[in-house]
């Protein structure tokens, strides 16, 4: 009973706009770089903040409705709170940016990216967050990123490795030829 109760009150405030949904990020996103992508940029769940399923509203017990309480009345950078409903991308924003900027920079989707730490790098892939935010990936997963970027990213931060790899294959294949060289001309003596 208290769980259908809860649903019709989480419908009826979605239907009110208050499950604080900002689906320009999303749209601009997505118009920039041609990607698909969903609420899960910034949300928990893919398919947003409203419903009953694991990361959306009606599923919050009375503590995460309580901190999600707290992270609403968020309006200025530096809370430190952390939104049950929103992802690390999600509370980074909520963190550096405050409710009160994040309504602002709905006018002006373009400018989230500038307006987010230039060092910022959840997913640790060497590509910041805002610029994955322009390029439509998610900055929680490290293995989505432009190829190039990704790349060159990688290749700078595994470099040495994969020159001792190369060295390594390289001295190794001397070897071998080496080694049927001279097993070639002890075969040939024997005969």
């Amino acid at each position: 009973m208290k769980r259908a109760l809860w649903a019709t009150a989480v419908l009826c405030l979605s239907a009110a706009g208050v499950a604080q949904a900002y689906p320009e990020f999303q749209r601009y996103s997505k118009e920039r770089s041609g990607r698909s992508i969903n609420c899960a940029l910034c949300h928990t769940h893919s398919d947003g903040p409203e419903g009953l399923r694991a990361g959306q509203i009606g599923s919050l017990t009375q503590e995460e409705l309580d901190t999600l309480g707290l992270a609403r009345q968020a309006t200025a950078p530096g809370s430190g709170l952390k939104s049950p409903i929103l992802n690390g991308f999600g509370n980074l924003m909520l963190d550096e940016l405050g409710r009160d900027r994040i309504q602002e920079l709905r006018q002006r989707p373009e400018s989230l990216a500038e307006s987010l730490p230039a060092g910022s790098d959840l997913d640790g892939d060497g590509i910041p967050d805002g610029q994955e935010y322009l390029d439509g990936t998610h900055p929680l997963n490290s293995l989505d990123g432009q190829p190039l970027k990704l790349f060159r990213n990688n290749l700078g931060r595994h470099g040495f490795h994969i020159a001792m790899m190369v060295l390594a294959t390289a001295l190794g294949l001397y070897g071998l030829h080496n080694a049927i060289l001279w097993l070639s001309t002890q075969t040939g003596k024997e005969k």
